[in-house]
């Protein structure tokens, strides 16, 4: 069973046990990754299905039902011990409070109050299920509009500072390589990413070290050594970096939020 695929999904999604990718057009099965293309036909146990049957069909069929596979899964996803499982297969098959009472030598009382349990474990569930995506929505969307504040040696704050956290993330996947080390893919000629990816460069210097320019050009080289030359004159320029008037020594200008 692909438990990333079937975590992932919506509620409804895991109950029938597929989701639709409207992208590519299939209905692909949770329990198997079995894929269902829309305007084909699928022979399903010697009869003829299009995609949305098909898939129903092929899980009645290769599955049995999706409850029992979801029973499989480990108590750290369901939460559930193996007698709460058992318990709910038989409730699932119709058993009565007393037949489940006889089979597992208990009363029916006692199941009657599991039952009821149960029914409250769900109710909490859903509510704990709205509140947590709420609050996540919440989060993202407050996520997406916080303005990323200028460095402290910013020497004109005005329109090309006003960025997003979001819009600095894209910008930082699209012109650094993935990987621990930074590595620039190329420089941006648009002044807001500019900024972004020299504050990202600048992240590479200690704040209370004062650098040689040879110090400075290595650790730039290792970066971006098509133009260590640009690079080092605006990190200057836009205060992310000064030095002395010989450019004998080098240093970062205390880059904090302000």
């Amino acid at each position: 069973m692909n438990n990333y695929r079937i975590m992932d999904a919506k509620l409804e999604e895991i109950k029938d046990g597929y989701i639709f990718n409207y992208e590519k057009g299939v209905y692909v099965c949770l329990l198997c990754n079995e894929i269902f293309e829309v305007g084909r036909i699928y022979d399903i146990g010697g009869k003829l299905y299009e995609a949305f049957r098909a898939v129903k069909e092929h899980i009645k069929l290769e599955h049995n039902s999706v409850l029992d596979n979801l029973l499989t899964f480990d108590k750290k996803f369901t939460g559930l011990t193996e007698n709460q499982k058992s318990l709910l297969t038989d409730i699932a098959n119709g058993l009565s409070d007393k037949e489940i009472a006889n089979k597992n030598n208990t009363s029916p009382a006692t199941v009657r109050h599991q039952r009821f349990k149960f029914r409250e474990k769900a109710k909490q569930a859903k509510l704990y299920l709205a509140i947590y995506e709420s609050v996540e929505a919440f989060s993202k969307l407050e996520h997406k509009k916080e303005l990323v504040k200028p460095h402290s040696g910013a020497t004109m704050v005005d329109e090309r500072y006003i960025i997003t956290n979001e819009e600095e993330e894209k910008i930082l996947r699209t012109y650094f390589e993935a990987g621990e080390n930074l590595k620039l893919k190329a420089f941006p000629a648009k002044e807001k990413r500019k900024i972004t990816v020299l504050k990202m460069i600048t992240s590479k210097f200690e704040k209370s070290k004062k650098y040689t320019e040879k110090e400075i050009n290595e650790i730039l080289k290792s970066i971006y050594p098509k133009d260590i030359a640009t690079i080092r004159r605006y990190l200057i320029e836009y205060g992310f970096l000064e030095r002395t008037n010989d450019c004998r020594s080098y240093w970062i200008k205390q880059i904090k939020e302000v």
